[in-house]
């Protein structure tokens, strides 16, 4: 199957010339690059939230595999579904799913189930790849949307599949976290919940992390996929976590009443 693009020309320009020259922008190939087990990168229009994306993954050395975690917003049948076989399609190139990496995952939870349908209009994973495909060409993916009906137990299910299925595929992965941070709110509002957040992901602590985002009332529509990337980078023996920029749609916009927030964050 080749997934074909759901909103190129909406989030992200449709030409390849026109991308390129944007990712130019907001890539930085010269920032220093430390190796990383996981990010938490923004998914919103390139104009709003890619110079955080590209920020981040300038900060990383990228490897040749990727899981991306995504949540739903287009609605989904399973738990967490994936896709194990075909290529995903942007105006960079095609992409290769890494079947193997995404057969070990599969195998590890009754949860995660195939549902290529999940996939299809999801803009949350497919934002990623063209930041990814600016500094590297050579990579695979396997992508997995979280349906938002995931609790705590059944994500650290999740984490646990996925760190086994790494393990068992024997090579370096980064996990990506696909999230935006609070959503419709002041830029005074934003920057306090979403700093509650924040500081649970520098702490690496998972479980606090999906407790304040309900607690607090955290819009941020990819808590329970970062909490995956947490626990599942912290089985794989990640220590820390840093912020590398954060910044709101109002830096764009001009419009500070109304804000989405956007956070990069680098796990290692």
């Amino acid at each position: 199957m080749i997934r074909k693009p759901a909103v190129a020309g909406y989030f992200y320009p449709k030409r390849a010339e026109e991308l390129r020259a944007m990712l130019k922008e907001m890539i930085d190939p010269k920032r220093k690059k430390e190796k990383a087990l996981a990010v938490v990168s923004p998914h919103a229009g390139f104009i709003y939230s890619g110079y955080v994306a590209g920020a981040v993954f300038s900060s990383v050395s990228l490897p040749e595999h990727y899981v991306i975690l995504g949540p739903s917003h287009r609605g989904m049948r399973s738990l967490f579904a994936i896709m194990e076989k075909g290529e995903w399609q942007t105006p960079l190139g095609d992409v290769p799913l890494e079947a193997s990496l995404a057969q070990a995952i599969l195998k590890r939870s009754s949860l995660i189930e195939e549902e290529e349908s999940a996939h299809v209009q999801e803009h949350s994973l497919e934002v990623q790849l063209p930041f990814i495909q600016y500094l590297r060409q050579d990579f695979s993916i396997v992508p997995i949307c979280i349906s938002p009906m995931a609790d705590y137990r059944e994500l650290e299910e999740l984490a646990r599949a996925i760190a086994g299925g790494i393990r068992e595929f024997g090579q370096d992965v980064l996990i990506v976290a696909s999230t935006d941070m609070s959503h419709y709110v002041s830029k005074e509002v934003a920057k306090r919940k979403d700093s509650l957040a924040i500081e649970k992901v520098l702490a690496l602590d998972a479980q606090g992390l999906f407790e304040v985002v309900q607690e607090e009332n955290i819009s941020m529509c990819g808590f329970q996929p970062t909490t995956a990337a947490i626990l599942a980078a912290k089985e794989l023996g990640a220590k820390k976590a840093e912020l590398i920029r954060y910044q709101t749609s109002g830096d764009a916009s001009g419009n500070y009443d109304e804000v989405v927030g956007y956070a990069g964050l680098r796990i290692a």
